[in-house]
């Protein structure tokens, strides 16, 4: 067993001065106070001065260190390994629109576990961002690859065979039955990559849509009388809505008041990381295409975004910098929201008996000091 001591404990449903924590068989057993006893035997670790918060939970990760999971899905778990060190314990490797073959190769990597001997961040299952997606607003992704659903497509994809997320455009042809569909096996259907009017948006959300993909990017703009998709998913107090809070994306103000309309209940924050996260500027692969990446951007050869550079600790420092939210509300977005969108409420995103040993001890300025998964260090700063 491990006790770890004296640190400040965010759950993120309170906080608590002094505290304690012990870990045992992968699992949470005591979390409280400066009074709880700590069993016979057990290691001690004194975090004083530190914060002990759940792991972070990312639900958009292309790729980092330099692999991309969409070139090769292969790469899921080194990536996945190297992860902890930004305070991520769990993830959904995002496969962008590609063959449907590349689908079922990731698949294939995420069903099959881990090598021997391996640790790092739990991959969750995949999120596949298309193909159905719309050809106005592909974004970074091959309009080769896109196509409209069909019943054949997603006849393999569940949960227990590695798909957790779709991120699809409501408007395209059998796209309510699709979101229906996925929903019914309990994937979770998102809107994202479309040019759908405010209508069919909300039909999508009908139709058992619970989630909106990187809020505003490759969707139309919010227009007074055309309010379309973004108005709609920020109205729909059943949708979560995911937001790339890097300055880049979305303007500060515009993220400052999302976050007044959301709060933590419906706003989770994410990377879209692409294969330069933790890696220096230079090109690198998204998918089909090379990518330019400078300091704070990643753009392809005419300037449009593709994806992101920063990790989610850093995100996480800057969605607080814009919002000056305080640090439980914050560690939300990334922690109990995605948990409870992916129906993990239970097992992942608190620090509170029961649940998942998965951890992040941080500075006082989100700096990642240790990272637990299922009880087991798997990243400490030197």
């Amino acid at each position: 067993m491990l006790a770890i001591r004296h640190a400040t404990l965010l759950t993120p449903d309170a906080s608590i001065d002094d505290g304690t924590v012990c870990l045992a068989g992968g699992r949470i057993v005591v979390a409280g106070g400066p009074e709880t006893p700590i069993p016979p035997g057990a290691e001690v670790r004194d975090a004083a001065g530190l914060i002990l918060a759940p792991g972070f939970i990312d639900l958009q990760v292309n790729g980092g260190f330099g692999q991309d999971f969409t070139a090769d899905p292969a790469t899921i778990w080194p990536v996945a390994a190297a992860l902890p060190r930004f305070g991520v314990t769990a993830f959904l490797p995002t496969i962008i629109t590609s063959p449907l073959t590349t689908v079922r190769a990731a698949q294939e990597v995420v069903t099959a576990g881990p090598p021997p001997g391996w640790a790092g961040a739990r991959p969750l299952g995949l999120h596949l961002e298309g193909p159905f997606l719309n050809p106005g607003k592909k974004g970074a992704h091959n309009p080769a690859y896109l196509r409209h659903a069909s019943p054949a497509d997603i006849a393999g994809w569940s949960p227990e065979t590695g798909v957790r997320l779709v991120t699809l455009a409501p408007e395209l042809p059998w796209a309510y039955e699709t979101i229906t569909a996925l929903a019914q096996r309990g994937i979770v259907a998102s809107a994202g990559h479309s040019l759908a009017s405010y209508d069919e948006a909300v039909t999508g959300f009908d139709s058992g849509a619970r989630y909106a993909t990187h809020l505003f990017n490759a969707m139309p703009a919010l227009h007074h009388r055309e309010p379309g998709l973004a108005a709609a998913a920020l109205a729909d107090r059943r949708v979560t809505v995911g937001l790339i809070p890097d300055g880049l994306h979305v303007h500060p103000a515009l993220v400052t008041l999302v976050w007044r309309l959301l709060g933590p209940e419906r706003l989770n924050l994410v990377t879209d990381a692409m294969a330069a996260m933790g890696m220096p500027p230079g090109e690198y692969a998204l998918g089909d295409y090379r990518v330019t990446v400078e300091a704070d951007s990643a753009r392809l050869d005419d300037g449009t975004l593709a994806g992101c550079v920063l990790s989610l600790d850093a995100i996480l420092r800057a969605f607080r910098s814009f919002t000056g939210a305080p640090l439980p509300e914050a560690l939300a977005t990334v922690t109990t929201t995605p948990a409870r969108l992916l129906g993990l409420t239970g097992q992942l995103g608190r620090v509170a008996p029961g649940h998942s040993a998965d951890l992040v001890l941080l500075t006082p300025d989100l700096r990642v000091v240790e990272t637990f998964v299922g009880g087991q260090s798997v990243f400490r700063a030197a």
